[in-house]
């Protein structure tokens, strides 16, 4: 169960490998979490984040798990929450695609929608059952800024983002007043594997800025945490900006 500052003792990670994900882990067991469950495609990388975390003292396991395959979803989860209560989920994983390639490729296009989007709807909804089933708990979603507004740059990623940050927000309200805690998370440009030779944006992050700022959250069980917290009042007001203006911004 968590603690009086909604910290986990257990914790079961979607996208295993994710930077962000395990830098929040390790916060999180830094502060109480106990048990991990990392979630992925087997992998020497899943394995060597595992190594890490049990060097710090928690009881570390590793789960198959493929965002495509969303017929294994249930099955899957299932035999997690069937070894006992998970306090937090933390829905990590996700592709950013390459536009220019994307473009001319639909079917990688495609790919990048249905990691992003379809295969969270279906865990998503798995994990949030599960967690409403054993009464408590909380499902951290990782959105993005780029959701906000589709940009020319990358909407086909901001585009999946989107629909997965409606989604997240549209299930926490499904669960409002079942015990079940959702909290989405949207952070700028992190620096990270996954944007590693990307021109930097502006208000630039770290993993570990993440980490703090989900762990914020879960103290105050928000509802939505933007990272850094400037974004919220950059992004309100893009969203206002005329079409035809925004689409000559250097965005």
């Amino acid at each position: 169960m968590k603690d009086a500052f909604g910290i986990p003792q257990s914790l079961l990670v979607l996208g295993g490998t994710s930077e962000i994900a395990l830098a929040t882990v390790r916060r999180l067991i830094a502060r109480r979490t106990r048990t991990v469950w990392l979630a992925g495609r087997p992998s020497p990388a899943l394995e060597t984040a595992a190594a890490d975390l049990r060097a710090q003292g928690a009881d570390v396991h590793t789960v198959a798990f493929d965002a495509l395959d969303a017929d294994s979803h249930e099955a899957t989860l299932g035999k997690v929450f069937a070894e006992g209560d998970v306090d937090m989920v933390l829905l990590a994983f996700g592709v950013l695609g390459d536009q220019a390639r994307d473009e001319r490729e639909p079917a990688a296009a495609v790919r990048v929608a249905q990691t992003n989007y379809t295969g969270a709807v279906s865990s998503g909804l798995v994990a949030a059952r599960a967690l409403q089933a054993q009464g408590h708990g909380s499902l951290v979603v990782l959105s993005s800024v780029a959701g906000e507004r589709a940009r020319r740059s990358n909407f086909i990623y901001g585009s999946s983002k989107a629909g997965l940050d409606a989604f997240a927000q549209g299930l926490g309200d499904a669960l409002h007043d079942t015990g079940v805690h959702v909290m989405v998370v949207r952070p700028g440009f992190v620096r990270s594997k996954m944007t590693a030779g990307l021109e930097e944006a502006p208000l630039a992050t770290t993993p570990e800025a993440v980490a703090a700022a989900i762990e914020l959250g879960l103290r105050r069980r928000s509802e939505t945490v933007w990272v850094p917290g400037a974004l919220r009042v950059v992004m309100s007001a893009l969203r206002h900006v005329p079409r035809g203006l925004f689409r000559r911004l250097p965005l």
